[in-house]
């Protein structure tokens, strides 16, 4: 009989990607996955650990499950994801009900887990093998629309005071290009059309391939002769891996779209310095002139931080000087939230939630009117929108275009997988309306 398996996952686009990937390991098993946690004999929760209290809010969500727990003590529950990593055996504790509890490098071993479980035994698995998870994995299936994500690189070495992925996901792994590419052709032949290529530090690719390692520029102008795959994505950056050979794949690649997250976190170099980012900030602006000249229409996202230990309002003041230096077409701030582990937690020069929370505000009022402007420069040009799904109105329909902006137009759902010309007529609050040409 086929199991009912709903998956929740918080995160990032590897989060997304990872969640995908351990649907399909249990496939196998013969769990299909549903909508609701009310339909699912199975519940996998695929954790984050980025932001503040990651770990009470995977207990607060578990608390919602007990009634149903309770109304079906055959429903098995597992915790998935970067909190499972970091917190595996205290989740365990603090949550009887929990049977599994995976890590982020250990999950093509689910099948063989689940088998425990179903034994009436509890597992644990947050390892971090030797061996390559993705040979582990069984092949993707269909996909389910003509966008698709693929890890390429995992883990970070840079050790930001502030993150805990070091710790969670481990060192740099770049996979072999040989394998990547087979899977990119796997995903055009199913329908892909735009692939984007993942890694915490995505730029710092380096995997074996033919004639020694490969840098992320190649692999991306190998992937780019694959015949049916349009668009070229990748996420995320940092500022110290742009290197000369993938900012020119910005002016010579096509396939490589016009958008670039490449976070700075901060604009005050006593920050950055404090963040171990080891890049200052005019050494960022200087990196996006350079990507500019070869790529003038180029869509730029970032991060950032406010409030890190020891920011001032001086400090701060330099964050939005450089915002409105470089000018984004979107970016994405938090304050900062203290990661138990991390170099920073225990910082001294915390500042406090109000004034973290003002300038967050004053950031965002900022990075608003920039993404505004920039969405409202998009009308009346053309574009080439990505189509991916029916809109919320009746006869619309949904897309991307080279820019990463959602625009959507009347049209059939015969558009679905197709690139087609669009002329912006409107531009609303995170989204762009437009009409077929």
């Amino acid at each position: 009989m086929t199991k009912k398996l709903y998956v929740k996952t918080y995160g990032c686009q590897m989060n997304v990607y990872d969640s995908e990937r351990m649907a399909e390991a249990l496939s196998g098993e013969g769990y299909e996955q549903v909508d609701s946690p009310e339909d699912a004999d199975m519940i996998l929760l695929n954790t984050c650990h980025i932001r503040e209290k990651a770990a009470e809010k995977v207990y607060s969500e578990l608390g919602r499950f007990r009634p149903l727990r309770d109304a079906n003590p055959d429903l098995r529950i597992g915790v998935a994801g970067c909190v499972a990593q970091a917190e595996g055996e205290e989740i365990m504790r603090r949550q009887p009900m929990v049977d599994l509890v995976v890590g982020p490098q250990t999950y093509h071993r689910l099948p063989k887990m689940m088998e425990a479980v179903e034994k009436g035994q509890k597992a644990l698995d947050t390892d971090f093998p030797e061996e390559d998870k993705f040979l582990k994995l069984p092949r993707q299936r269909a996909t389910r629309g003509p966008t698709a994500f693929l890890t390429v690189q995992e883990g970070c070495d840079k050790f930001c005071a502030f993150c805990v992925v070091p710790y969670t996901r481990g060192a740099e792994v770049s996979r072999p290009a040989d394998r990547l590419l087979g899977e990119a052709r796997d995903l055009v032949d199913r329908g892909v059309r735009e692939i984007t290529l993942l890694g915490q530090n995505v730029n710092a690719y380096h995997g074996a391939g033919e004639g020694g390692d490969w840098g992320l520029a190649r692999l991306i102008r190998e992937m780019a002769k694959i015949d049916g795959l349009d668009r070229i994505r990748f996420t995320t950056s940092h500022p110290n891996d742009m290197n000369d050979d993938l900012i020119a794949a910005h002016g010579d690649c096509e396939k490589l779209m016009p958008y670039l997250h490449l976070p700075v976190q901060a604009g005050a170099d006593k920050v950055l310095k404090a963040m171990n980012r080891k890049h200052t900030a005019e050494d960022y602006v200087r990196l996006i002139e350079r990507i500019r000249a070869v790529r003038p229409d180029l869509h730029l996202s970032g991060d950032f931080i406010v409030g890190f230990p020891g920011e001032t309002e001086a400090d701060f003041q330099d964050t939005l000087s450089l915002v409105e230096t470089v000018g984004y077409g979107t970016a994405y701030s938090f304050k900062y939230s203290s990661r138990p582990g991390t170099p920073a937690a225990e910082r001294a020069g915390q500042v406090s939630a109000e004034e973290a929370s003002d300038r967050l505000q004053r950031l965002q009022s900022l990075l608003t009117q920039q993404q505004r402007a920039t969405q409202d420069a998009m009308v009346g040009r053309r574009v080439h929108v990505l189509f991916e799904k029916p809109g919320r109105e009746a006869g619309q329909m949904v897309g991307k275009s080279e820019y990463l902006h959602a625009v959507h137009v009347d049209g059939p759902a015969e558009l679905r997988g197709r690139i087609a010309p669009v002329e912006i007529v409107e531009s609303r609050t995170n989204s762009l309306r437009g009409r077929l040409v």
